[in-house]
């Protein structure tokens, strides 16, 4: 048989470009049932995943718009939020230092107040402790004084009474004697 082919082969010498009739029927008819296939069965369903992808894509597109627009406004917000933030920053730190500052004007006049309270305790003080030493120096100069006239004249002085005028003229001597003094 091979043989039979081979001698069948070197009759026919026919160009190899051109294929034999039967071959060309038989690719023909193969070539028609892999188109209708491809064209039924197969292309529809790439069409179908390339318009689904198409569609993902496109609405990934606006998703992430939307996304954005909506990040947008967030930031809008946030923005706007942080100013009014800042400016109730603001407001209450002028608040304090308003508050600050009423604070340290009724400080100052409180301790100016209890500084004249003191100064006018401190002289109320000073006059008594003055009257008082000098009440004291009166009598004390009004013993020695009626001593040493009891010593002088020879006498005791020791009525009360009579003590009392001659200390009183004695003192009185003493401040006539130095505002007379101080006059000239």
């Amino acid at each position: 048989m091979i043989a039979n082919l081979a001698a069948l082969a070197a009759e026919e010498e026919q160009n190899p470009l051109i294929p034999a009739g039967p071959e060309l029927l038989v690719g023909a008819i193969a070539f028609a049932i892999v188109f209708f296939v491809f064209a039924t069965k197969l292309l529809p369903r790439i069409n179908k995943a390339l318009e689904e992808r198409r569609e993902a894509i496109e609405g990934g597109i606006e998703k992430a718009e939307a996304a954005q627009t909506e990040a947008q406004s967030v930031l809008e917000q946030y923005k706007a939020q942080l100013a009014e933030a800042r400016h109730e920053a603001a407001r209450l730190r002028q608040e304090a230092t308003e508050q600050g500052t009423v604070l340290i004007q009724e400080m100052r006049a409180e301790g100016q107040r209890q500084r004249e309270e003191i100064i006018a305790a401190g002289h109320a003080q000073i006059e008594a402790d003055r009257k008082a030493a000098a009440h004291a120096l009166r009598q004390d100069v009004g013993k020695l004084a009626t001593d040493l006239a009891g010593k002088l004249v020879g006498e005791s002085l020791e009525d009360h009474a009579r003590q009392s005028r001659t200390i009183d003229r004695f003192l009185e001597g003493l401040e006539d004697a130095s505002k007379a003094e101080a006059t000239r």
